[in-house]
């Protein structure tokens, strides 16, 4: 019966979700996110739309899984990140003050075309990455719940989400984010409390846990964070989005909520992973399988509905976000037509690439926050101390960063491993980021003159 009501209670969500999208679409609210009365958005509309696109179903499982094998220093790394929201709000913030509309408009003024066209090349790849990655996550729930069904699901998710999408852009996914936040927020809410008030929860064993592998990758994670959360936001094109569409003041306290939301969330759920590990349950199917032979049926059901109402938050977001990149930003047609077909081009290939096989949750996360670091030199030298940068130091800034991001990503590979360091693949991590900064902080600087 288990799988017929988590069905069932997702098909509402996805219907509600439908009715709150607009009736009608209009180009400004399909790219500008403006309401059917050519309104900026209001600020909870803002702060609940930054939340649940940010805490998608992959992180979700991040923390949750980082929690399990490294403790509470696994999901603390995890949630290093969300402070992402604080230096994403002080670039938007310093972005807007300078007169520009996008980071694609200031890139553009200094490095020309070359310059835009290499960030949205990795924009672009970020955008595919969280289609597939929570599509992925949608397949690893169906087939725990109900053997063999994960494609079958991952095909309906990814069709009903591309039709309101689709039919509204911006302004449905900020106006379905609403609702499908207000729904995580209450039914995360019953399942946390009942892990707490469980006779086997123990705080102080939780937010002092080890974890199954012990806590020391978890603080090298936590060190990885804090090289990459300067650029992480940089290079993520929804929240980017949400960054340019209303007044100052409203943006500003958008991304100050979001990000204490959003954290208290992820940590709340990384609790579920370490709880996991504490009481010795094995791990099965990116913990799934753990949770369902751990939990009351009606708290595993909860915690997937969470799990579902988040991906599908995300793909609305990540579908705009294409559309918006490709048309705006490609020069097309600023019609509905053409960001509709590009939201149906980024839904078929995200659907086919979780037929990969590749179910490494957080090697996306690792892969893209690497390749974004070329804009951590750039963005400190050129928008906050005000300098020039040659375009040649940028370009040799942003091919450190994708060799970087490469490296780690091939790291199994004969060829690469050789010349990568002895030790667990979180070390390396760290020091591929390390040497991605010195890199690139070396060229800007090299390349840098007063404006």
């Amino acid at each position: 019966m288990q799988p017929v009501i988590l069905i069932g209670v997702f098909g509402l969500i996805v219907a509600a979700s439908l009715l709150a999208a607009p009736r009608q679409a209009s180009v400004e609210g399909f790219y500008g996110g403006q309401t059917e009365n050519g309104h900026a958005p209001h600020l909870w509309v803002l702060v609940l739309s930054q939340v649940t696109t940010w805490i998608f179903a992959r992180s979700l499982m991040n923390a949750a899984i980082l929690g399990y094998y490294y403790g509470i220093a696994g999901t603390l790394a995890y949630a290093g990140y969300y402070a992402s929201f604080l230096t994403g709000g002080f670039i938007v913030g310093r972005l807007r003050a300078g007169g520009a509309t996008s980071v694609q408009a200031w890139l553009a003024v200094r490095f020309g075309t070359v310059g835009k066209g290499c960030y949205n090349f990795v924009i672009g790849l970020r955008l595919l990455s969280e289609v597939f990655a929570n599509l992925l996550v949608v397949g690893l729930i169906f087939n725990a719940v109900l053997a063999g069904s994960g494609t079958a699901a991952i095909c309906a998710v990814a069709l009903l989400g591309l039709a309101y999408s689709a039919w509204g852009g911006l302004s449905a996914a900020l106006r379905s984010d609403v609702v499908q936040m207000l729904v995580f927020l209450g039914v995360f809410g019953v399942a946390f409390a009942a892990l707490v008030v469980s006779s086997e929860f123990d705080l102080g064993a939780v937010v002092t846990a080890q974890g199954v592998s012990g806590g020391y990758n978890g603080w090298v994670l936590l060190a990885v964070a804090a090289l990459q959360v300067f650029s992480y936001p940089a290079h993520d094109p929804v929240m980017m989005d949400r960054g340019f569409i209303a007044d100052p003041a409203t943006t500003r306290a958008s991304f100050l909520h979001a990000f204490w939301i959003s954290t208290l969330c992820i940590i709340g759920f990384g609790f579920f992973g370490i709880q996991a590990g504490l009481v010795g349950a094995a791990y099965e199917g990116e913990l799934i399988g753990t949770w369902a032979a751990m939990f009351p049926a009606w708290v595993f059901g909860l915690l997937m509905i969470s799990l579902l109402v988040s991906a599908l938050s995300t793909l609305d977001s990540a579908l705009s976000s294409a559309a918006r990149l490709v048309v705006e930003e490609g020069g097309l047609p600023r019609n509905l037509l053409a960001g509709r077909v590009v939201m149906l081009g980024f839904t078929l290939v995200g659907a086919a690439l979780t037929l990969w096989g590749n179910a490494t949750l957080f090697d996306a996360v690792a892969v893209s926050g690497t390749a974004s670091m070329f804009l951590t030199p750039v963005l400190i030298v050129g928008l906050v101390i005000g300098r020039q940068i040659a375009l040649w130091a940028y370009l040799v800034a942003f091919a450190a960063a994708m060799i970087g991001a490469l490296v780690y990503f091939a790291r199994g590979w004969d060829m690469v491993t050789p010349w990568l360091m002895a030790g667990h693949k979180y070390e390396q991590l760290l020091l591929i980021c390390a040497l991605v900064l010195v890199t690139g902080f070396a060229a800007v600087l090299a390349g840098a003159r007063r404006g």
